[in-house]
């Protein structure tokens, strides 16, 4: 028996490499209101937060900010979710945590109708129990609300784990009071990650693996 019994997986830079799509559908919002950006490399900070949260940081007016949202779901909708493809090995490691008997559920800021496309496209979405995401109400607009949400719907029991590639998933498991680690091959800061109390950083799906059997921490 695996030491998690519970595992809550993100999306974007944890399942699947979205930073195409999501790069360029920022740029295009900031092209709309001419802020400038150094490449499209500079934008991956759009990758995991709220778009609500980091349209502000790059200079967009808070009331603009809707329309901004607007502007870059015009064209996710349509083309950027699926500029994505999922991270090498990931499908065989949801088949062996399955196999082993652990509950697996995605938490995503990403809105869920969307998350359910992009992990059906890929032939993900047959690894989950649940898929939980962002909503149209703003109900679940936090990576803490969308945990939560989750926890109190799905059968879950025994030790939780939530994986995920920056600081926002490990801010949510903390205050929903589960475990967490987080993953290198993402796009979030290693140290900031472990600062906010992650209990480790995995590099691969073997390390991964081996961490939800086990909770060893090796770093």
């Amino acid at each position: 028996m695996a030491y998690y019994d519970t595992v809550l997986f993100d999306l974007d830079g944890t399942l699947t490499d979205s930073a195409p799509g999501i790069t360029k559908c920022a740029a295009l919002a900031l092209d709309h209101y001419g802020i400038p950006y150094e490449s499209l490399d500079a934008l991956r900070i759009f990758i995991g937060p709220p778009l609500r949260l980091t349209f502000p940081q790059m200079g967009v007016p808070e009331e603009e900010v809707e329309h901004a949202v607007e502007i870059f779901r015009s064209r996710y909708n349509t083309v950027g979710k699926f500029e994505n493809m999922p991270y090498e090995g990931i499908q065989q490691l949801l088949a062996k945590l399955k196999e082993s008997g652990v509950h697996l559920f995605v938490a995503t800021s990403k809105p869920e109708g969307t998350a359910r496309e992009i992990l059906d496209k890929f032939a993900l979405i047959q690894y989950f129990d649940e898929i939980a995401g962002a909503t149209k109400d703003a109900s679940r607009d936090t990576k803490e609300k969308v945990i939560s949400w989750l926890m109190s719907i799905a059968p879950v029991n025994g030790r939780i784990l939530m994986v995920g590639d920056t600081v926002f998933d490990i801010e949510g498991a903390n205050h929903t009071g589960i475990d967490s680690v987080g993953v290198s091959w993402g796009f979030g800061d290693e140290e900031a990650m472990l600062r906010e109390g992650a209990k480790t950083v995995v590099h691969n799906m073997d390390e991964l693996f081996s961490f939800v059997e086990d909770g060893s921490i090796t770093n």
